[in-house]
């Protein structure tokens, strides 16, 4: 399968009463995010940060149960997803390769370990 084919969604369903977003992709792998999860997943500038600055969830704040509730979910072009949130947060596009590469399945967090396991350390010792 083509690893373009990896990062594209077959199917979204973001079910708000449960607080769940579920994707299935190209090659059959689902992958299932909790509202909570995926608010501290959130890539804005806000909340990750920019020019080199903090964002608001490096801070590690406690969110409360508005800032997790998920209120809708509309695509971006074809190449990602823009939860409203319930306290009006809504400026995070989820480009479907980050929500793929962060599906937390035994399966794919196997791989990201033996990923960074495999990488050259940059340290010498001297």
């Amino acid at each position: 399968m083509p690893a373009g084919e990896r990062t594209l969604p077959t199917r979204i369903h973001a079910d708000r009463a449960a607080g769940t977003l579920e994707l299935e992709w190209a090659d059959g792998h689902v992958t299932t995010f909790g509202a909570h999860d995926l608010r501290w997943l959130c890539p804005c500038a806000f909340c990750r940060g920019e020019a080199g600055l903090p964002g608001w969830l490096d801070t590690s704040p406690t969110l409360t149960a508005e800032q997790t509730r998920l209120v809708d979910v509309a695509l971006v072009g074809s190449y990602a997803l823009a939860p409203t949130w319930g306290d009006g947060h809504h400026t995070g596009y989820y480009p479907f390769a980050l929500l793929r590469e962060r599906c937390s399945c035994p399966e794919d967090t196997t791989r990201r370990v033996a990923s960074v396991s495999a990488r050259p350390s940059l340290l010498t010792n001297s």
